[in-house]
This record gives C-alpha cells, structure tokens and sequence, in this order.
C-alpha cells in the first residue's frame, strides 16, 4: 500500500457513500445551494447524482471539498 493512501481523507470512501450521507444530513435543497447543479435541483436521486458526478470531474472535486469542510465540523 503507499504512503499516498494513507495521507487521503477520502480513502475508501465511495462516491455513493459522500451522495448520500450529504443527502441525509443537509437533504438536496442545501446541497443544491452549496454546489448548484441539476442534479441536486430537478428530480434529485443518487443515481442522477452518480451518472453526473463520474462524468465531471470539476463538479465531484467541489462535492469531495463540500464532503471534506461537512466532516471537519461534525
């Protein structure tokens, strides 16, 4: 294993887990107003929310920072 895993906060967490425990605690509105994509505005889902975020790699970099500042204040 490298030493560059260890140093990542996001090891071993999965897209999916970052959607839905953001989605469970702030619920899609407040997702919707931190980082304003459709996905969290019309009809949001998981899944809607996976297809999207594996397709863009700008917008799953600021849900991972949203992720990251949202664990740090728990």
């Amino acid at each position: 294993m490298s030493n560059q895993n260890q140093n990542n906060p996001l090891h071993g967490i999965t897209l999916e887990m970052i959607i839905k425990e953001l989605q469970s605690s702030l619920g899609w509105e407040k997702l919707a107003l931190k980082l304003n994509v459709n996905c969290f505005q019309k009809d949001p889902s998981v899944n809607s929310c996976l297809k999207f975020f594996r397709k863009t790699p700008w917008a799953r970099a600021k849900l991972e920072k949203i992720y990251l500042d949202f664990k740090s204040k728990s």
